[in-house]
């Protein structure tokens, strides 16, 4: 008899839980209704070391994030969200190092500029840089498997924030 009691107890808790989240949907993303469309330009480029291909890669990692994650439609002009911006940084430095003073460990960072624009509420509008790294071993080159790896690292920490900052104001 107390099982059931507890177990009525416990789905009921779990059913208000529940219904008290009405605005958020399971995944955290919080869009008003007047929001349909999102547009991603194309980011540039303007950091020292060059990698081609990066800026290309990056604005189709943020499209597919947020098209897979939110309700919204990907449009290539008038967006009702814009997001605008800029690699600024893409650099390689030594970690960590061996007895003999030799780099053990290397890390390239990745740093992207956003504008974020609200065309229907300015306020939520802002500017931003966000920033992470991935550390590989100092005998590889970045190239390959091993720049694949860090693009996959980078951009997905990098379109999180964005996709955080953004449509889940976390």
């Amino acid at each position: 008899m107390i099982f059931k009691e507890i177990r009525f107890f416990i789905l009921v808790i779990i059913a208000l839980s529940l219904n008290s989240c009405g605005f958020y949907s399971l995944s955290g993303v919080t869009i008003p209704d007047n929001i349909k469309t999102f547009q991603v330009d194309y980011f540039g480029y303007q950091a020292v070391l060059v990698e081609p291909g990066l800026e290309r890669d990056f604005t189709l990692a943020l499209q597919d994030l947020i098209n897979d994650q939110s309700r919204l439609s990907l449009t290539p002009r008038n967006g009702d969200y814009i997001y605008q911006g800029e690699i600024t940084r893409f650099y390689i430095a030594p970690m960590t190092a061996t007895a003999d003073s030799r780099a053990a460990q290397n890390r390239v960072t990745l740093e992207v500029n956003l504008r974020f624009t609200n065309t229907k509420n300015d306020e939520e509008s802002f500017e931003k840089k966000y920033s992470f790294f991935f550390d590989y071993d100092a005998n590889a080159q970045l190239q390959g498997s091993t720049l694949e790896a860090a693009k996959e690292v980078l951009f997905e920490q990098i379109t999180q924030d964005i996709f955080n900052d953004t449509l889940a104001k976390w």
